[in-house]
C-alpha cells in the first residue's frame, strides 16, 4: 500500500510503500506410534516397518526390538495427513495378516519427550541411530 508523507518542512512529497511479508507456519507435526501386543510375529513387524515406513531391514529389526522391550516406539514424525494415511495402511495390513498390531496417532509436543530417541531424518523417518 503506497502512500505520501510530508517532510519535515511540509512543502515536499515523499512516496513510501509498506511491504508485508507473510510467512507459513511449519504443519504441526505428528508421531506415529508403533504398539507391541503378544501375538503379532517379529517378523511381520519387521516387514511392516520395510514396507510403510521404508526403513531399511536393520533399522527395522532394531525398532522392533526396541517396540517389543519397551511396550510402544516412535515411528516417525509426520504432517497429520501422512501420518494418519500411515496408520491407515498398517492397520489394513495387520487385518490382512490377521494380527492385532496396533498402530497411532499423537501429536507432537516437540519436547523430545518421545519415550524413544529422537534421532529422525528430515523426512520424519529415524536415522541409522535407532535404539
Amino acid at each position: 500500500m503506497a502512500h505520501f508523507e510530508d517532510d519535515q518542512q511540509g512543502d515536499s512529497k515523499v512516496l513510501t510503500k509498506t511491504k508485508t511479508r507473510t510467512r507459513l507456519a511449519r504443519p504441526r507435526l505428528y508421531k506415529v506410534l508403533l504398539h507391541n501386543d503378544d501375538f503379532t510375529p517379529r517378523e511381520f513387524v519387521v516387514v511392516v516397518l520395510q514396507h510403510v515406513f521404508h526403513f531399511t531391514e536393520s533399522d527395522a529389526s532394531r525398532l522392533m526390538l526396541y517396540v517389543h522391550k519397551n511396550g510402544v516406539g516412535v515411528v516417525g514424525l509426520y504432517p497429520f495427513s501422512v501420518a494418519e494415511t500411515k496408520v491407515a495402511e498398517v492397520g489394513s495390513l495387520a487385518q490382512q495378516a490377521e494380527v492385532p498390531l496396533l498402530c497411532t496417532i499423537e501429536p507432537d509436543t516437540g519436547d523430545g519427550d518421545g519415550g524413544d530417541d529422537d534421532s529422525r531424518d528430515d523426512d520424519g523417518r529415524h536415522g541409522d541411530d535407532v535404539n
